[in-house]
């Protein structure tokens, strides 16, 4: 070890924290001489130590109790089931969208840009759309507030394009299904 410069006092040598004996320690680095402190929050306290082991506990039993019976809503607790299943290979992919059909007769593609309703929002909610189709007006709202000066829409309806697929691939065909529709009262 190379010894400390002259420039620096004896002070140096015995460098505290204010009422902290003991915890003066010093080095070089690249032949200088660099004082430095431990600082008192280096060691954990029992308590702190004991809410650290409790949080983790806790985390822990939810993570598990949500893997065995909880559900992909209960992130970030659930299972993940999406991700830990497959379609077998030669089972079409579906492709839910939402679309729309203004009182001109153009379809129009509802999507997050259109409406500021993401798909997810409206595929995990589709059961609730299936039992009463008119909440497919809070779509048809939504895209009236973001396009004031378009035609209103008379129809929302979910779409699910099935893709065919063969042995893992796609084949290029596919079928729409209209799984649940609104119609607006003329």
């Amino acid at each position: 070890m190379r010894a400390r410069p002259s420039s620096y006092s004896q002070r140096h040598l015995h460098d505290h924290l204010p009422g902290q004996a003991g915890l003066t320690v010093g080095g070089t680095r690249h032949g200088r001489y660099i004082p430095y402190r431990h600082d008192p929050m280096e060691t954990l306290t029992t308590r702190g130590r004991v809410t650290r082991l409790g949080a983790t506990a806790l985390g822990l039993a939810l993570l598990l109790g949500g893997t065995f019976w909880g559900s992909d809503d209960d992130f970030p607790f659930g299972p993940f089931r999406m991700y830990s299943t497959s379609n077998p290979p030669n089972a079409p992919a579906p492709d839910t969208r939402v679309e729309g059909v203004n009182s001109a007769g153009t379809v129009i593609d509802l999507d997050q840009d259109a409406t500021g309703i993401r798909r997810a929002e409206i595929e995990g909610q589709q059961s609730r759309y299936a039992a009463d189709p008119t909440l497919l007006t809070e779509v048809a709202d939504a895209y009236a507030e973001r396009h004031p000066d378009v035609p209103a829409l008379v129809e929302v309806r979910i779409v699910i394009r099935w893709h065919g697929i063969r042995a893992g691939r796609p084949t290029g065909q596919y079928t729409d299904q209209t799984v649940v529709s609104w119609q607006a009262t003329r």
